[in-house]
């Protein structure tokens, strides 16, 4: 075999195992961006059923977020990286809490937040409604 198609051959084999590693990758945690503080606002809502992380929530008892849809990266939201050990921490006031995330916010721009009502109400007032936060994404310790 001549050396140039040698050259093509190994190179094609070392593109063709990198592109395995990569699809069989799958998403990762480091898709989220963990630690990047933003400014924004949140609400409560109070819903029941099965969150967009395939499971079972209830907005009124649970503490949980519902975060924007634009930070849901893979078509099936059960396997997203925010499903895979992710959670929000809140600051308002001086107050923090940290909480899982564990449902989808299709209605929420980048900068909003849904919690739910009992976290909201570690927070604030849940009469105010909206109020503006700090909320970072962090990874839950052990994940």
């Amino acid at each position: 075999m001549p050396r140039s198609n040698r050259i093509r051959l190994w190179a094609g084999s070392l593109l063709a195992a990198g592109s395995l590693t990569l699809l069989t990758a799958g998403p990762a945690t480091a898709d989220v961006p963990v630690d990047q503080p933003v400014d924004g606002t949140a609400t409560y809502y109070n819903d029941a059923g099965n969150g967009a992380c395939g499971t079972p929530i209830n907005a009124s008892t649970d503490l949980l977020v519902a975060v924007p849809a634009a930070y849901w990266t893979a078509a099936n939201p059960n396997s997203d990286p925010l499903c895979q050990g992710v959670s929000v921490q809140v600051t308002y006031n001086g107050t923090t809490i940290t909480v899982p995330v564990a449902d989808k916010c299709p209605t929420c721009d980048p900068a909003h937040i849904d919690l739910s009502a009992p976290a909201f109400q570690q927070l604030a007032d849940p009469n105010l409604g909206v109020i503006n936060v700090t909320w970072t994404f962090v990874q839950n310790n052990g994940s």
